[in-house]
C-alpha cells in the first residue's frame, strides 16, 4: 500500500497540480498551452524521481480515478469550469500513468538486447536512450516484464475478504494490455468532447465519468471473480446515470432498457459464478474466486453447456450480439456525446473480453459445442447491423447499428477458435473503439453546431468545414476497412481465421463469404451518408456559415486519427503484445476441451492441477531445500 501511495502522490498528482498551475497562471494558453504543460509536468518528475516502480502499478492506475472521483464531490458546484478542467487534466494524468505498461513492449519494439540496439539507426538508439529508456525505468530495462511469453505481468494479490476466498487480485497479459490503454485514452477524450454540451450538474457528470473509469479498469485487470463481478456491476450505475440524466428527450427509456438488459444476464452470471466456485471447493476443499485455480476446474458437459449460456448471456448482451442488441441505438441516440463515446469505444469491449478471458477457457468443451451457432449469430449480427445502418436517417444512430455489425466480426474471429482468428478479433476491438469514437465525436460536433442529425439537413458541408470533413472522410475509410488503416488488419485476420477455423469444420468458407459482405454493405452505408453530408450544393441557409473544427476539436482528434494510420501500417507493434497470450490460450484451450470430450460426465480437475502452496509452508520448505543443496554442494567440492 506504501508504493501505491508514493506512486500516486509522487507522479501523476504533481502532474496534476503542474497542469492546473500553469493553466491558472496562464488563463488563455488554450488546449496546447495544457498538453504542453501536462508533457513538461510529466519531463520534470521522470528526470527528478525517475519512473515508478513496477509494484502496484496496477492499483495505482485503478485507484487513481477513484481518487479523483472523491476529490470531486467537494468541489464547488457553481466552479463549473473549474470542475471540468479538473476532471479532464485528472484523466489525462492517468492516461499518462497507463503508459508505463507499455515499457516491455517498447523495449521489445526499439531495444529487445543490446545486440540489436547497437545494430539499429542512431535515431532509434538516441530515442531509446535518451527518451524512451529514462522515462520507462524499470519498466523498460526489467527483462523479466515482458509480453513476449505467455503469463500475467505486475501481478497484485491480496486477501480481501478470506472466510469466503475472495482476494484482491490483479494481473494483465498481452490479451489485456491494448484495452487498458484503450481505457485510459476514450474516458478523457469523452469527457473533453462535453465541454460544452454539458452545462448542468457539471460536478455530478465529471464524478460519473471518473467512477467509470474505476469500473472499466476493474474488469479488465481482476484476476478474481467476485471482484471481477463488482467492477462489472460498478459500471452499470454511472453509465445509466450518464444517459439517464445527460441525455435526448427519452434518456429515461433508453438508460433504463440499458440497466434491465444488463443486469438480467449480470445476475445470471453471478449464479453461475457461485456454483463454480462450489464446485471447486467439493472437489478440492479450497474456497476460493481466483481465475487461475477456478480454470482448473473439470465439470461434466451438460453442466459446461449451462454455465457456459449463463455467462454467454451477460457478455452477449454487452458486445451486444444479435438479438440482444435492441438496447444500443435507443442508448447511443439518447446518451450524450462523451456518453456514446465511452459506451460504443470500451463498454461494449468487455463483452467480447469477457468470452475470451472467462467464458471460453472456463467451460472450453461448451465453447468449442456453441461456436459454431454462436458464430451464426454473429454473421447475422454483421449483415443485419448494416442493412439497418444503411437505412437510417439519423446519422448517431447509423454509427450505432455499424457498431452492431463491425462487432460481430470481432465475435467471429473470438469464436473461429484460431490465433489468427482471435488476435485479430482482440485488434478489431481496439480498431472499433478509435473509429467509432471518433465517428460519435465528429457527430456530436455538427449537432452542437445544427441540433440535428437528420442526413436530409446537411449537404455541401465540405466547402464550408474543410477539416471537418477531412478527418470524417479518413475516420470512414478506417469503419470501412480500406487498407491502410486500422479497420483493415482485424477484418482481414478475422476472416482469414474464419477461412481455416477447424471449429466450424465444413461451414468455415459459407462463414467468410456471408461476413465479407458485411465489408462491402459498410463502404455502402458509411459512403452514402459522407456523399449526402459533404458534397453536393448547399440547400440548407444554416450550413453556409458553419464554424470548422476548433483547436479543442483538432486536439481531441489529432490521437485517434494517428492511431488509425499507426495501427493500419505497422499492425506487428500492436499484435506482438498478445501473440504469445493468444498461443497460450489456444493450447490451453485445445487441450482441456479435448480432454472433456472423452472423459464426457466426469467431473474432476484438468490434468497438471497442483493446490496452491501455503504461504506458511512455502518459506521453511525453501530454507530447507537451500540448505541441502548447500550441503551437496559442500559434499561434491570435498569429494573433489
Amino acid at each position: 500500500m506504501t508504493q501505491i501511495l508514493t506512486t500516486l502522490l509522487v507522479w501523476p498528482l504533481p502532474w496534476v497540480l503542474l497542469t492546473l498551475l500553469f493553466g491558472r497562471v496562464f488563463p488563455r494558453s488554450g488546449t496546447l498551452g495544457y498538453v504542453g504543460a501536462m508533457v513538461g509536468a510529466v519531463f520534470l518528475t521522470t528526470m527528478t524521481f525517475g519512473a515508478p516502480s513496477p509494484d502496484g502499478i496496477l492499483s495505482a492506475i485503478l485507484l487513481w480515478p477513484a481518487l479523483g472521483a472523491l476529490i470531486a464531490l467537494f468541489l464547488p458546484r457553481q466552479w463549473s469550469d473549474g470542475v471540468r478542467r479538473f476532471a479532464s487534466v485528472w484523466l489525462w494524468a492517468g492516461f499518462a500513468l497507463s503508459l508505463y505498461l507499455l515499457g516491455p513492449v517498447v523495449r521489445e519494439a526499439l531495444a529487445p538486447n543490446p545486440e540489436a540496439l547497437a545494430s539499429s539507426g542512431r535515431l532509434v538508439q538516441i530515442a531509446w536512450e535518451h527518451f524512451f529508456a529514462p522515462f520507462f525505468g524499470a519498466f523498460g530495462s526489467d527483462a523479466s516484464l515482458t509480453f513476449a511469453t505467455a503469463g500475467y505481468r505486475f501481478t497484485e494479490d491480496a486477501a480481501w475478504i478470506e472466510t469466503f476466498g475472495i482476494h484482491y487480485k490483479l494481473g494483465v497479459d498481452g490479451i489485456s494490455l491494448w484495452l487498458i490503454i484503450l481505457t485510459t485514452l476514450l474516458t478523457p477524450i469523452a469527457l473533453d468532447v462535453s465541454w460544452n454540451s454539458v452545462s448542468t450538474k457539471v460536478k455530478e457528470f465529471a464524478f460519473s465519468f471518473l467512477l467509470l473509469q474505476v469500473g472499466m479498469i476493474g474488469a479488465f485487470v481482476a484476476l478474481d471473480l467476485f471482484l471481477f463481478y463488482v467492477m462489472w456491476e460498478l459500471m452499470l450505475v454511472p453509465m445509466y446515470l450518464i444517459i439517464g440524466i445527460w441525455g435526448g428527450k427519452d434518456r429515461v427509456y433508453a438508460a433504463v432498457k440499458f440497466f434491465i438488459y444488463t443486469m438480467v444476464g449480470s445476475l445470471l452470471m453471478l449464479v453461475a459464478i457461485l456454483y463454480v466456485v462450489m464446485q471447486l471447493k467439493a472437489e478440492t476443499g479450497i474456497l476460493t474466486f481466483d481465475l487461475t485455480q477456478i480454470l482448473w476446474l473439470k465439470l461434466p458437459r451438460t453442466e459446461q453447456l449451462v454455465l457456459f449460456s449463463a455467462f454467454a448471456l451477460a457478455f452477449a448482451i454487452k458486445v451486444p450480439m444479435f438479438p440482444f442488441h435492441t438496447w444500443l441505438p435507443d442508448a447511443h441516440v439518447q446518451a450524450p456525446t462523451g456518453g456514446s463515446v465511452i459506451l460504443a469505444a470500451v463498454l461494449l469491449k468487455l463483452g467480447g473480453y469477457g468470452f475470451l478471458r472467462f467464458a471460453m477457457p472456463l467451460f472450453p468443451w461448451a465453447s468449442r459445442y456453441i461456436a459454431p451457432t454462436l458464430a451464426v449469430f454473429a454473421i447475422i449480427g454483421i449483415i443485419y447491423g448494416a442493412y439497418c445502418a444503411w437505412v437510417q436517417r439519423d446519422i448517431k444512430k447509423l454509427v450505432a447499428y455499424s457498431s452492431v455489425s463491425h462487432l460481430g466480426f470481432v465475435m467471429l474471429g473470438l469464436f473461429s477458435m484460431t490465433s489468427g482468428g482471435i488476435s485479430g478479433g482482440i485488434l478489431q476491438m481496439v480498431s472499433h473503439g478509435i473509429s467509432t469514437g471518433a465517428l460519435f465525436i465528429l457527430v456530436g460536433v455538427i449537432y452542437d453546431r445544427r441540433h440535428t442529425r437528420d442526413l436530409a439537413d446537411f449537404g455541401g458541408l465540405a466547402k464550408v468545414m474543410p477539416v471537418y470533413a477531412t478527418i470524417f472522410v479518413i475516420v470512414t475509410m478506417s469503419s470501412v476497412g480500406l487498407p491502410g488503416t486500422n479497420g483493415f488488419v482485424g477484418e482481414f485476420m478475422v476472416l482469414s481465421g474464419t477461412f481455416v477455423s477447424r471449429t466450424f469444420n465444413l461451414y468455415q468458407k459459407i462463414f467468410t463469404l456471408f461476413a465479407a459482405t458485411g465489408v462491402i454493405l459498410a463502404a455502402i452505408y458509411m459512403l452514402h451518408a459522407v456523399l449526402k453530408t459533404f458534397w453536393g450544393p448547399i440547400t440548407r441557409p444554416e450550413n453556409e456559415k458553419l464554424q470548422d473544427l476548433t483547436s479543442r476539436e483538432r486536439w481531441i482528434l489529432a490521437p485517434l486519427v494517428v492511431l488509425v494510420f499507426w495501427i493500419g501500417v505497422t499492425p506487428g507493434f500492436f499484435l506482438h503484445p498478445m501473440e504469445a497470450s493468444v498461443e497460450d490460450f489456444m493450447v490451453t484451450w485445445t487441450a482441456r476441451s479435448d480432454q472433456s470430450y472423452r472423459s464426457g460426465e466426469e467431473r474432476g480437475m484438468y490434468d497438471g492441477w497442483q493446490p496452491p502452496a501455503d504461504p506458511a509452508e512455502a518459506a521453511p520448505a525453501e530454507e530447507g531445500a537451500e540448505e541441502t543443496a548447500a550441503n551437496e554442494a559442500a559434499a561434491e567440492g570435498g569429494a573433489g
